[in-house]
């Protein structure tokens, strides 16, 4: 079971590759990924000097080519696809049909993931992208049950990745609009929930903070509450007289307990969500999760999961606190 490990820049890359995972997936600094944060991704040296560096460690990398260009920008994705091949990287993770389409037709050696954008959740869709665009794995959106899962890895004609660990949002991958009633800007267009442009912080006498995205209050926290980064459907709002999380609460998938039997069901590859997230979560998860991996791999029968790697990826959760997700649910 190969473990998968984002960079949002070089210190991130090189952590996991010192941290045992086996392939790094990472952005160009603009639109074409869904992590399009400024400052994050990578371009020039620093794009040259992370290639190299995983491909001394004998680790692969993955080029994130995974929103959805309009009419007018589809050549923008479909250099980056040729640039993609032109530097050596080892598969594309793409959701839309024309760049895979347009990899499949001018790179047929560079291998294509189907991205988890591409919010295919059933054996069918798998098998069309198999066959028209000659996908060699997919990654399944975070909405399936531990039974679909296990029924997609038997019905599926190509590898599956599911991700393991991460933020944990409550839209079915590549199908959300949310943010651009606030903002007019798609996080599948433009590469992210919020962009920074429309992002306000404010502090208040009393100490307390207070977030607004396009002039929308979204949170409010105390002088010593952390405040993660804004998003509508992670906001707190006034509904009945009740501030709460009316949408979603922060929290973070992580499915380690379920790794026996996401081993069993065939899945080929364990994704960590996080490209907007330091060095120091990279390191920590990825190393719990390599551990866990390595042990499970020389002892099945004998595996369970420690507390101290559950206290490890507590502490890296968002909201501080961690979920099992759809993947618990008795009904299929």
């Amino acid at each position: 079971m190969e473990l998968v490990s984002p960079a949002g820049n070089l210190p991130a890359l090189r952590a996991a590759v010192a941290a045992g995972a086996d392939a790094i997936y990472l952005g160009f600094r603009d639109q074409t990924n869904a992590r399009a944060f400024p400052g994050l991704n990578f371009e020039g040296d620093e794009l040259r000097m992370g290639l190299e560096h995983a491909h001394r460690h004998g680790r692969r990398v993955f080029l994130a080519l995974n929103t959805y260009p309009d009419a007018r920008r589809l050549p923008e994705w479909l250099a980056a696809v040729d640039r993609a091949a032109e530097l050596g990287f080892d598969a594309i993770i793409a959701a839309e049909a024309a760049v895979l389409d347009h990899a499949a037709r001018h790179h047929p050696r560079l291998p294509r993931h189907l991205s988890v954008q591409g919010s295919a959740t059933s054996a069918p869709a798998l098998r069309y992208a198999w066959e028209r665009f000659g996908i060699s794995r997919a990654v399944l959106p975070r909405v399936l049950s531990l039974q679909q899962v296990e029924r997609l890895c038997a019905a599926a004609p190509v590898p599956i990745e599911v991700f393991g660990f991460g933020s944990l949002c409550i839209m079915v991958e590549g199908r959300c609009q949310l943010s651009s009633y606030v903002t007019g800007a798609s996080p599948n267009r433009h590469g992210v929930c919020s962009p920074a442009r429309f992002v306000e912080w404010r502090e208040h006498d009393d100490g307390e903070r207070s977030v607004r995205l396009n002039g929308v209050l979204v949170d409010r926290f105390a002088q010593d509450e952390p405040a993660g980064y804004p998003t509508v459907c992670k906001g707190r709002y006034q509904v009945l007289g009740e501030v709460f999380h009316a949408l979603e609460e922060p929290t973070s998938l992580n499915t380690l307990a379920l790794l026996p039997k996401l081993a069993a069901a065939g899945v080929v590859a364990i994704k960590i969500e996080g490209r907007q997230r330091g060095v120091a979560y990279v390191d920590a998860v990825v190393r719990t999760w390599r551990e866990a991996i390595d042990r499970h791999r020389a002892d099945p029968a004998g595996w369970a999961a420690r507390p101290a790697w559950q206290a490890a990826l507590a502490a890296q959760s968002e909201g501080r606190q961690t979920t099992l997700g759809p993947y618990h649910r008795a009904w299929h």
